[in-house]
């Protein structure tokens, strides 16, 4: 019986990963393995059968051959490469295939490259928002609603007529589809941003653009496919960039990045703005949000005028029939005492911190007992 060859072997793996997975994230793992399998090809073509695979010399020289590629790749490239193909490896391995254990370790992964929060500048962003409003053509009014609500690109692109939703008295939310992480969710809006969906909506009954046609059930018409669209999209904001005099590199990620960096000034908490955004880790949030000296320097004394107590704490009334120390006045004082930690007590709105309150005055309780049956032993 003659043995499935090793492009055979590979194949019938990623049909399985296609039972589960989304197809661009097969499309990656193909990708990665079409890679490795060409480099064996053309360097060991005496390999017939993956039994036969060897760290050394097999993967160790596809490693130095990533390295080596000419134009060079970069570290988040061959990272991917690498965790793409040991998924792979490692779902030939669960299947019974006689693949050696750690052929890629954590150690052969390059460092991934940090990114940063890339906000556009403050001036810039307020003088293309201001452009894009006097512009007021759909793909103007399309960006000004990615940038009022932080959606992704592709989010826009599939927004329904009814994408408006009622969530309370007053209270308006724009209902994102579902996106790049299989998620949707409910994006607040201002009256400014509501008039922006009404003004699309105008625009979308108005004669459109040559090539653009009306999507049924959809906010944006579009050219010949939804992912058309990016294109006009990228150019309008160009312009759009070129006319406000911007001098950073503007692109329509960008946008999102302002929005999150601008929330977050606003005082709109991490996990706040991680919901609006749609992401599942607070991590990848951070790689939106821009923190500059001044934003430190005001959160710090901002933090420093709300250091008092947040509760107002009762002063001790004591009796004005109390004379001196005796045991009389002081059993009157702790009656007192005892009044007020109640009234205290019954303001907070922290479970915890009454019930320890509770446990307080039962011990002010037994100090009074102590003190009235000492009282009367002096008698």
């Amino acid at each position: 019986m003659r043995l499935p060859s090793l492009q055979q072997v590979f194949e019938a793996q990623l049909q399985t990963l296609a039972l589960t997975l989304r197809p661009s994230t097969v499309n990656q793992y193909r990708s990665a393995v079409r890679r490795f399998l060409a480099y064996l090809r053309a360097t060991f073509p005496q390999l017939l059968r993956l039994s036969q695979l060897r760290r050394d010399p097999h993967l160790l020289g596809w490693f130095r051959s990533l390295c080596e590629q000419q134009p060079p790749l970069s570290n988040e490239t061959r990272f991917n490469l690498l965790v793409d193909l040991r998924r792979v490896l490692d779902g030939l391995a669960a299947e019974g295939h006689s693949v050696r254990p750690d052929l890629i370790g954590h150690q052969d992964l390059p460092p991934r490259g940090r990114y940063l929060p890339r906000p556009l500048p403050f001036q810039e962003d307020q003088l293309l928002q201001k452009e894009l409003r006097r512009t007021d053509d759909l793909p103007a009014n399309a960006l000004l609603l990615i940038r009022a609500t932080g959606m992704r690109v592709s989010e826009c692109i599939h927004l329904s007529l009814n994408c408006l939703r009622e969530v309370g008295p007053n209270q308006r939310a724009l209902h994102v589809p579902l996106g790049k992480l299989h998620t949707e969710r409910l994006v607040p809006i201002d009256p400014e941003t509501r008039r922006v969906v009404t003004r699309l909506l105008a625009l979308r009954a108005e004669a459109l653009p040559p090539r653009w046609v009306k999507a049924e059930g959809l906010l944006l018409p579009r050219c010949s496919g939804p992912y058309a669209l990016y294109q006009p999209l990228r150019r309008a904001l160009a312009a759009a960039a070129q006319r406000a005099g911007c001098s950073s590199h503007v692109t329509l990620h960008r946008l999102r990045h302002s929005f999150a960096t601008e929330m977050l000034r606003l005082g709109v908490s991490l996990p706040a703005v991680m919901q609006l955004l749609g992401h599942e880790d607070i991590r990848m949030t951070l790689r939106y949000i821009q923190v500059t000296q001044q934003d430190m320097q005001r959160e710090f004394h901002q933090a420093r005028q709300n250091a008092t107590q947040p509760h107002h704490l009762p002063t001790l009334s004591i009796p004005k029939e109390v004379q001196g120390t005796g045991l009389a006045g002081i059993t009157q004082a702790l009656a007192a005492t005892r009044h007020l930690l109640e009234m205290y007590r019954r303001q907070l709105g922290d479970e915890k911190a009454r019930r320890k309150l509770h446990r307080y005055d039962r011990r002010l309780l037994a100090i009074a007992a102590e003190l009235g049956r000492l009282s009367s032993t002096e008698k």
